[in-house]
């Protein structure tokens, strides 16, 4: 199946959108941004040769609508949403990849649903939820790391300037989120303002969305296999902090890519599908 878009309606009666790419074995998908739509993670760089990818559009995003109630943006109930769809898909536990924020929401539905959990993969995971956010210093020392970079000298005072309040955001310092600044990576960054919901964005982590020590206490009695992928030049979150996560969950392995940012599978699509997939597919 390439390209369906089932429809079903979520607990308040929003209709949410789910993208399916491929066959085989559905593999539930959780985008990032916060409240970016799931267009932007393409077919995670081919892996839906290997799974059936189901995209979720998380409501008001995408082909998703906006619901009545913007307070629903929130991270923890979002987690309602994620739980409807499981439902609609008629699985008794599913396998669940979840990025960047959305790791957090991940880690959110797998506390309060730890049996409908099967395999957890969090990709460059911002781990919110734990009460672990990647710092200013977090991002400039990844930033560092790409010196030799023909676009640095220009793009790192800018980067500094945001990141410390001084400036605004600027598109010059974009290829820091990225390990291969090339066409590709440009093309993926300019989507980004199109694709994100910017009021739902500003709701997602509002007071009250994590309790941190509740998360830990929940997730340590998660017996689910969880792979935290890091990316090795990524700054949010960096690989030291995506290793802290690891450390939450009782059965995780933790894996750095090699030359990664933040959306690795643009990176090394080759790399990232036979790692997330091996993961997938090994025995417990």
């Amino acid at each position: 199946m390439i390209n369906a878009m089932p429809i079903f309606t979520a607990q308040d009666g929003t209709r949410l959108a789910c993208h399916v790419r491929g066959t085989g074995e559905p593999l539930v998908v959780l985008p990032g941004g916060p409240m970016r739509a799931s267009a932007y993670l393409g077919n995670l760089g081919g892996l839906d040769a290997h799974r059936q990818l189901v995209f979720l559009d998380l409501r008001g995003t995408g082909r998703s609508a906006v619901p009545e109630d913007p307070a629903t943006y929130r991270c923890d109930r979002l987690v309602d949403d994620v739980e409807a769809l499981r439902r609609h898909l008629g699985l008794e536990r599913m396998d669940v990849l979840a990025h960047s924020a959305g790791g957090s929401l991940a880690m959110l539905y797998a506390a309060r649903y730890p049996d409908r959990v099967a395999r957890l993969a969090l990709v460059t995971a911002t781990p919110w939820a734990l009460g672990l956010p990647a710092t200013a210093e977090d991002r400039l020392a990844a930033a560092r790391l790409r010196a030799s970079e023909p676009w640095f000298a220009d793009a790192f005072p800018a980067f500094e300037a945001w990141l410390s309040g001084t400036g605004d955001f600027d598109p010059v310092f974009l290829p820091f989120f990225y390990g291969r600044w090339d066409d590709t990576a440009r093309a993926h960054a300019d989507r980004e303002e199109d694709e994100t919901n910017d009021d739902a964005a500003d709701r997602y982590g509002a007071g009250g969305a994590y309790d941190p020590d509740a998360a830990r206490t929940a997730l340590a009695r998660v017996t689910a296999p969880v792979l935290v992928l890091a990316g090795e030049v990524d700054g949010g979150p960096r690989p030291g902090l995506a290793r802290r996560t690891a450390e939450v969950f009782p059965a995780a392995e933790f894996a750095v890519q090699p030359g990664a940012g933040h959306y690795p599978w643009l990176d090394d699509p080759e790399w990232f599908v036979r790692r997330v997939t091996r993961f997938l597919h090994e025995r417990n």
